[in-house]
């Protein structure tokens, strides 16, 4: 089993994220053993291709599988807790077929998973997202090891090649003497617990590679089945809830008689698969040819505009707790990260939906703040002396992003992104000067761990994602500002990967770009806000900030 969460588009996109905690944010400690999937390893671009090859390297052979065991550069992991482990091998089958079997937690998953002892789902978030319950049946000592239970968000997706993932990632292959072929990934990392665990290496090596040969039992199932199963449905899980809770699985259970897996397939086999979150083109409008000239000519001459009004700022006159480090080795601190390492929407993109490197940033990245507090910080720009107030005083605008990450200690990372002046009429004037419907319609970021262990990488994933619909963001607009508080505590799939990179944070390295999507000709090509890179973030570093002065303008 593998665990994703589902923030976005177009590039690749993890499928499965591991629930690390039910509660209001993640505990204070996190080790890394949640697992997770490469979503689409057929879309990547080939530099991510071969960035994930040569952290993977093959471990064995066994019943037609290949099994890899990933590289570690720092072996941080508890000793319960294993590498993480894929297995891979071609089922002849489709990718609908497979996608519908692995789906399921009925009976029929006796057939082929031998660690399967029973699963149900807890609540159905939506279409693609739901949380579910499973219990794994280990066959090693029996008598002395009990089952584990797991909870976790379970998120699933069809691409546009016909692939799949949702726990397994499901390919398609050319078909062989007229049968089709998939390839079908299973990854898992996982802490089994137990006083024992830990000290007998072959349990968890067994226990492993016993639920990763549940590929070679799918392979073994299609190979002995000339009829399609009937689409399966997943049990509703009553026993662990509240009276409150009951009623919500009663009506989970009402509506499982609506669309089965075959509708939903049926209804989105000629379209890409999407979160209700991410970048997608609903809203792209796409004019005739001869309006979209003269628009291409006033955008040229809006980018030109836009880029004589970006000045140079000088920086030397604003300052945050958090160290600035210009170093590719930098730890506990943050650097500007280069617009071209992100890809936007280009000024053609309604005609042939290309990207291009976004190039120059709107604004300045002058200063960032890493607070923590007893309870959740809002409206960090009225703090006096913070890099909005100097700012404001210099007759400078700023757009501030408060990231809010709940748990018993709140924290916040805020960025703050400042311009001498915004451009009348532009996108991002309109998106300041805008009501909240417009602005959280329109704002995107779009994140990138460039360092990390490859399951965070997968988890965290490039893709752009509609920020404003996928987490509440209450927006504050102030004389010479505008801040934007994104409480990552209001998604149940954001938690569950802040949850992920919360206990291993001070392995990573993060990228963060934030810009206003563009939807029409007229205001392409999308142009950055500003992207930031935070290296190695230490939680003790947080400080706890001064909130009791109002702003002064």
């Amino acid at each position: 089993m593998s665990y994703s969460a589902p923030e976005d588009v177009d590039d690749s996109r993890p499928n499965l994220l591991r629930r690390t905690t039910m509660g209001n944010g993640p505990p204070e400690s996190i080790f890394d053993w949640t697992t997770e999937i490469d979503s689409d390893l057929s879309n990547q671009n080939a530099s991510n291709q071969a960035f994930s090859r040569k952290h993977w390297r093959l471990l064995q052979s066994q019943n037609g599988l290949r099994i890899f065991e990933e590289l570690l550069e720092v072996d941080f992991l508890p000793k319960s807790c294993s590498r993480a482990m894929k297995a891979v091998g071609v089922v002849e089958a489709t990718c609908e077929e497979i996608f519908e079997l692995v789906m399921s937690m009925d009976a029929t998953r006796f057939e082929w998973d031998c660690s399967f002892q029973y699963g149900s789902l807890v609540e159905e978030v939506d279409g693609h997202t739901a949380i579910l319950y499973h219990r794994l049946q280990l066959d090693w000592f029996p008598v002395t090891v009990w089952p584990r239970d797991l909870c976790y968000v379970r998120y699933w997706r069809r691409n546009d090649d016909g692939s799949y993932g949702g726990g397994f990632n499901i390919s398609p292959l050319k078909s062989r003497n007229g049968r089709p072929r998939t390839q079908v990934q299973h990854l898992m990392q996982i802490d089994l617990k137990g006083w024992g665990v830990g000290y007998v290496s072959s349990f968890q090596q067994h226990c492993l590679l016993q639920m990763l040969n549940s590929v070679a039992g799918l392979r073994e199932y299609f190979s002995q089945t000339d009829e399609k199963c009937a689409p399966p449905r997943i049990p509703v899980m009553v026993n662990m809830a509240s009276a409150s809770a009951s009623k919500k699985s009663q009506k989970l259970q009402d509506s499982s008689v609506g669309p089965s897996l075959d509708q939903i397939n049926a209804a989105n086999k000629n379209a890409v698969m999407m979160d209700e979150y991410s970048d997608d083109d609903d809203e792209l409008q796409t004019p005739d040819q001869e309006a979209s000239s003269s628009g291409l000519e006033s955008e040229v001459k809006k980018t030109a505009l836009e880029d004589e009004c970006t000045d140079q700022i000088d920086l030397s006159c604003f300052s945050g707790n958090l160290r600035h480090d210009d170093r590719d080795n930098g730890r506990d601190c943050w650097k500007i990260s280069d617009g071209n390492n992100f890809r936007v929407r280009s000024k053609n993109f309604c005609y042939d939906k290309s990207k291009i490197p976004a190039g120059k940033h709107l604004m300045d990245l002058v200063a960032v703040d890493w607070f923590k507090d007893t309870k959740r910080i809002d409206h960090v720009a009225r703090r006096r002396g913070c890099a909005a107030q100097v700012a404001s005083e210099k007759g400078y605008f700023s757009i501030i992003f408060n990231i809010q990450v709940p748990g018993s200690t709140h924290y916040s990372m805020v960025f703050y992104f400042v311009s001498k002046q915004l451009v009348p009429g532009s996108l991002l004037q309109r998106f300041v000067d805008g009501d909240d419907e417009f602005r959280t319609s329109r704002l995107k970021l779009i994140p990138g761990c460039p360092k990390g262990s490859w399951i965070v990488r997968q988890s965290v994933g490039s893709t752009p994602c509609l920020l404003g619909k996928a987490i509440d963001c209450n927006y504050i607009r102030g004389p010479k500002y505008l801040e934007i508080d994104c409480d990552i505590g209001s998604s149940t799939v954001a938690n569950g990967v802040l949850g992920l990179v919360v206990g291993v944070i001070t392995t990573l390295v993060v990228d963060m770009a934030f810009l206003v999507q563009a939807n029409t000709v007229d205001e392409l090509p999308e142009r950055l806000i500003g992207a930031v890179r935070v290296s190695h973030i230490q939680l003790k570093s947080a400080i706890v900030p001064n909130l009791d002065e109002e702003p002064s303008g």
